[in-house]
């Protein structure tokens, strides 16, 4: 028996409508990635950050540059 291994899981979002964003709390620390609607300014959050590692997966899950994310207070 032979597994085959499954290839890196990648999502997409409209790049022509979302941009990449993180929103972080002052308060608590808190930070979530997510994407924010550049007509309304409405954020959907998509993951919590809590490492280093979280901003990492949420960039290769939806291939992300690092200078394209921005942080939200």
């Amino acid at each position: 028996m032979f597994f085959r291994k499954k290839p890196p899981e990648t999502r997409t979002y409209d790049k022509e409508t979302l941009r990449p964003v993180i929103r972080a709390s002052i308060c608590t620390g808190e930070r979530a990635a997510g994407f924010q609607d550049i007509r309304t300014g409405k954020i959907t959050e998509v993951m919590l950050l809590r490492t280093p590692a979280d901003l990492e997966e949420f960039q290769r899950l939806y291939q992300i540059a690092d200078g394209e994310i921005t942080v939200r207070y």
